[in-house]
């Protein structure tokens, strides 16, 4: 019999955690390969995770609800035949460093051999603080194993990822600073480097005499920087962009060309002095309100999370502005209500949707700076060629967008089928990240649940979203007699750093316009 033991793999892009939802299988239960045996959660969606062998469940190591860093062993199959192994689909970061010939459980008896040895203190692990170092798990492990402090190894990874190598390579140059650190935790570094968070980012250089009041978190975000215009590498743009962090508040006193310049180390300072002054602003909060015992508290993670950091990142990004009119859409619903009964002899739902989908694309070729993003690095306005509509779905989870690629070749019943089959996919939580990304402009419909308008947030970096409320019937005047109309609702956010109200209009007018004269849309 022989041991296989199975680490959560990266099972989306860029993950470097994801939470156990369930378990599909119990200790002693039979397993075939391929077989899922746990779904876990990632921020966009819940995947199966299969076993990868034929074999029992030895033991399950990770509970249901738990958040587990990818490499880490979450089950133990026993398999027949063979000697033990260790089996991950992220092999490449957790088998670096080990020498040819050598196996990764050789090298884990070895380090749990060391780790217990009680004749010396080589053994002992230290305590390694995780922070928001953007480190591999693997690599993590090793530092504890080895005895440094991860926050003080330079990566040479994209955006300052601390690898393997990073940390054996910063462990044979005998840098007796990894076994200092300071009473806060942060990062001390001598003064013609980088300094600690505390220091860079509130911009006082002197130290702090033993027993005085170290500046608060919050105190440090206040006494940011603020430039109009900051040099950096593109991998520092992308961390600070992944990390919500205005470049330009990032405080720094290195310069290059007469400009400042900021550094990855200095993105991550400045981000971890941020969430500590967001914790600090929220322990102040509740201890004023008094939290009682019974609030229940639930997670904010997941899903739930990603939406929150998007919506965030959108809002403080893009100045909003949102421009509201009201469409007579009586024709349309006669149209809609034609064209039903032919769409369902054919097994397709008909909505109001993809009438909507296509006088968008309609306007959006008239109107061409709705369908484009902002290149800020290169300080260039995107018009983009491709209508890939998204379509924003309320599911149990929260938010989410599948997206219809080429909207503009598809006819009625096509972008109908594609788009239910979409919709369902998102609310069963099977929908791929793929099936996600690349919008060009968005559609929200809060008018399913009741609602006549909204000031919807740009689904970001597309620069323009549509809200659609309720249909109802409503009094208007036609021929000069006052008669029931259906009237929809319209509720157009743009970015006005790209946009102008007049262009929004325009274009909210021309939307309307097909709308209302549904057959128009025939010719486009």
């Amino acid at each position: 019999m022989g041991i296989r033991e199975f680490k959560l793999p990266d099972v989306g892009e860029g993950l470097t955690e994801a939470e156990i939802v369930n378990w599909l299988v119990e200790e002693g239960d039979p397993v075939s390969e391929d077989q899922p045996v746990a779904e876990a959660e990632t921020d966009k969606a819940v995947v199966e995770v299969p076993s990868p062998v034929d074999g029992t469940v030895k033991e399950i190591r990770a509970e249901a609800g738990e958040m587990v860093p990818v490499g880490d062993v979450i089950i133990v199959f026993e398999t027949e035949g063979g000697a033990d192994e260790s089996a991950s689909a992220s092999t490449s970061e957790s088998d670096e460093g080990v020498a040819p010939g050598d196996t990764e459980e050789t090298t884990a008896t070895q380090t749990a051999s060391d780790a217990t040895d009680t004749d010396g203190a080589s053994g002992e692990e230290v305590s390694t603080p995780e922070g928001r170092v953007f480190a591999a798990p693997s690599a993590r492990r090793l530092a504890r194993e080895l005895g440094v402090d991860i926050a003080r190894v330079d990566g040479s990874g994209p955006g300052g990822r601390v690898s393997d190598a990073d940390v054996r390579a910063h462990a044979e140059s005998g840098d007796e600073s990894a076994e200092e650190s300071t009473e806060s935790g942060a990062p001390e570094v001598s003064d013609d480097g980088v300094k600690s968070a505390t220091r860079r980012v509130g911009g006082d250089d002197t130290e702090s005499e033993p027993g005085a009041s170290t500046p608060t978190a919050t105190q440090a975000t206040v006494e940011s920087a603020d430039r109009d215009r900051t040099l950096a590498a593109p991998a520092t743009r992308k961390l600070a962009e992944d990390e919500g962090v205005d470049l330009n508040a990032v405080p720094t006193d290195e310069e290059r060309d007469g400009q400042a310049f900021v550094t990855p180390e200095q993105v991550t300072q400045y981000a971890q002095a941020q969430q500590a002054a967001q914790e600090a602003d929220t322990e102040a909060v509740q201890a004023d309100v008094g939290v009682s015992e019974e609030d229940e508290r639930v997670p904010y993670r997941g899903v739930r999370r990603t939406i929150g950091k998007q919506m965030a990142r959108s809002k403080y990004t893009a100045p909003h502005v949102t421009h509201h009119d009201e469409v007579d859409v009586t024709e349309l619903v006669a149209t809609r209500g034609e064209l039903k009964e032919v769409a369902e002899d054919r097994g397709i739902k008909l909505t109001y949707m993809p009438f909507v989908i296509e006088a968008v694309v309609a306007a959006l070729k008239e109107f061409p700076y709705l369908n484009s993003t902002l290149d800020e690095e290169n300080e260039e306005i995107v018009l983009r060629k491709d209508y890939n509509v998204g379509v924003a779905v309320g599911t149990d989870a929260g938010l989410m967008v599948p997206v219809v690629k080429g909207a503009d070749r598809k006819g009625m019943l096509q972008l109908s089928s594609e788009m239910n089959e979409l919709v369902e996919k998102a609310r069963e939580r099977s929908i791929t990240r793929e099936e996600m990304q690349g919008g060009t402009f968005t559609i929200t419909n809060f008018g399913a649940i009741g609602g006549e308008y909204a000031t919807p947030i740009i689904n970001f970096p597309e620069t323009a979203i549509l809200g659609l409320g309720a249909i109802k019937e409503k009094p208007r005047v036609v021929d000069g007699e006052v008669v029931p109309r259906h009237v929809m609702t319209l509720s157009l956010s743009i970015d006005h750093r790209i946009i102008d109200g007049a262009q929004a209009a325009a274009f909210t007018n021309r939307v309307m316009e097909y709308l209302e004269n549904p057959s128009l849309l025939l010719l486009e």
